[in-house]
C-alpha cells in the first residue's frame, strides 16, 4: 500500500457523476491498495494521519487515469512507409493498402510479431497508456489470423478477431465469408475476447459484415464494427441494430446515425480515431454534433502501419480539441473512461475506490496542458495495477 498527496489536479472520472464530467479534486490525495487498486481519493486535508505519514509528495502535480486505448492493430509485419510517402504527395488512400501488409504479416515469425506488438506496447505505455485493445486483421488466414492473435494476447486481454479486415486477393468473398465464419473463426475464438469487421467501401457490405458478426456473437465474442470511414454507409446502423461495444471511425454520418446511437444511452460508444484523419488528410469527424446529440465519445489511437502509425494517446487529445471541437475535460475523458465505456469496462479509466490503479503523473497543473502542449511529453511517471512502470512519482 502507498499513499500520494500534494496532487494540484487529480481527474476521477467519477461514475456517480453524469458521463464526461472528469469529478476533479483539487488539493488531492490517493491511496493504492496492496492488491493494484484504488483505496481511497479526497482531499488531502481528509485523508487519514497514519496513512499521511508516509506518503509520496508529487508538488501540485496533475494525476489523470490512465488512457484506455480501445482501438489499435498493433501485430503486423513490415511497414507502408512508401504508402504514406506517395500519399502525402496526392495518393488516395484505400482499404487495398491493407493487402500489403498481409503479405508481410503472413512472411514474419511468430517471434518477429510477438517483439512489434511488444515495441509498440511499450512506447504507448510511456506516454500513458495502461490499457490496450489489439487486433489481427493482417494475416486474412486461418493460420495467420490465429498466431496474431496469439501475438496479441501477449500485449494485452483485449483482443479483437478481425479476419474480416478486408478480402484477400486469393479468394472471392462469398468463400472468404465463409471460411471467416466457420474454421478461422473457430481456430481465432480462443484467443480473442471481440469479434470486428471492417464495413466500408473496399471491405465488407452490410449484410455480409451482419452474417460475421452474428457467428461471432454465436461464438461468445463481443461485437465490435469498422464503420463509415471512407463514405455513409449503414456500417453505424448495423452496429447500433446488432448491439455493438463501439462503431469506430464514425466519420459520415447523418441524422439518423447520430440518432440511433444517442438511443443506445451509451451502449454503444462512437470511437473516433483523429490520427487517421490526420495521417490521410480526411476530414475530421464531428465530435460536437455527436457529444450534443448525447452520443458517448472514446478518443483511441488506430495504431497500425498505413493510416494511422502512431501510439499517442496525448496526440489524440490534442487534435480533438484543436480539430474537433471537444473542450479539454470532454477529450481527456474520452481518452480516458470513454475507452473503458468501449471495452465495456467500469475499472478502467476511473479513479475511484475499486478502480484498477491505473494512472498518469504529469508534469503539468492541470490536464489541459495535454491540449494545451501539442506535442511535448508530460508524462512523468505511469502507474499500473499498483506499480510504478514508466518514470518515478518522487
Amino acid at each position: 500500500m502507498f499513499t500520494i498527496t500534494g496532487i494540484g489536479t487529480l481527474v476521477t472520472n467519477d461514475l456517480t457523476l453524469e458521463r464526461g464530467n472528469l469529478g476533479i479534486i483539487r488539493n488531492a490525495a490517493l491511496v493504492v491498495g496492496d492488491d493494484g487498486k484504488i483505496n481511497w481519493t479526497g482531499e488531502a486535508v481528509n485523508l487519514a494521519v497514519d496513512l499521511a505519514a508516509d506518503a509520496i509528495d508529487v508538488g501540485g502535480r496533475t494525476i489523470i487515469p490512465g488512457f484506455v486505448d480501445s482501438h489499435t492493430h498493433l501485430v503486423f509485419g513490415g511497414d507502408r512507409s512508401d504508402e504514406f510517402e506517395a500519399r502525402m504527395s496526392g495518393t488516395t488512400y484505400t482499404a487495398g493498402g491493407i493487402r500489403t501488409t498481409m503479405t508481410a504479416t503472413r512472411a514474419a515469425t511468430d517471434n518477429a510479431l510477438v517483439a512489434n506488438a511488444r515495441r509498440l506496447a511499450d512506447e504507448a505505455l510511456r506516454s500513458g497508456t495502461t490499457t490496450l485493445e489489439v487486433k489481427s486483421g493482417y494475416g486474412l488466414s486461418v493460420r495467420d489470423e490465429a498466431r496474431s492473435l496469439r501475438a496479441a494476447t501477449t500485449v494485452s486481454n483485449e483482443t479483437t478477431f478481425l479476419g474480416a479486415h478486408v478480402v484477400p486477393p486469393d479468394t472471392d468473398t462469398d468463400k472468404y465469408v465463409d471460411l471467416v465464419c466457420g474454421e478461422m473463426l473457430t481456430q481465432c475464438a480462443p484467443h480473442a475476447k471481440w469479434i470486428d469487421v471492417f464495413c466500408d467501401r473496399g471491405a465488407f457490405d452490410v449484410d455480409q459484415a451482419r452474417t460475421i458478426l452474428t457467428a461471432g456473437a454465436r461464438a461468445g465474442l463481443g461485437l465490435r464494427i469498422h464503420a463509415n470511414q471512407l463514405q455513409h454507409g449503414g456500417g453505424v446502423q448495423l452496429g447500433v441494430e446488432l448491439g455493438a461495444a463501439s462503431c469506430d471511425h464514425c466519420s459520415h454520418l447523418n441524422d439518423a446515425d447520430i440518432s440511433a446511437l444517442a438511443g443506445t444511452n451509451g451502449r454503444t460508444v462512437a470511437t473516433l480515431l483523429p490520427t487517421a484523419e490526420l495521417c490521410t488528410r480526411s476530414a475530421f469527424p464531428d465530435a460536437r454534433r455527436l457529444i450534443d446529440a448525447g452520443v458517448t465519445v472514446a478518443l483511441a489511437s488506430d495504431c497500425n502501419p498505413g493510416s494511422s502509425y502512431t501510439t499517442s494517446m496525448p496526440l489524440a487529445i490534442s487534435l480533438a480539441v484543436l480539430n474537433m471541437k471537444m473542450t479539454c475535460d470532454e477529450a481527456v475523458w474520452a481518452a480516458t473512461a470513454g475507452g473503458g465505456a468501449a471495452l465495456r469496462r467500469t475499472d478502467i479509466g476511473t479513479l475511484q475506490a475499486g478502480s484498477q490503479a491505473d494512472f498518469i503523473l504529469l508534469n503539468a497543473p492541470s490536464h489541459v496542458y495535454l491540449a494545451y502542449r501539442p506535442g511535448v511529453n508530460l508524462v512523468d511517471a505511469v502507474v499500473r495495477r499498483g506499480t510504478c512502470v514508466v518514470g518515478a512519482l518522487l
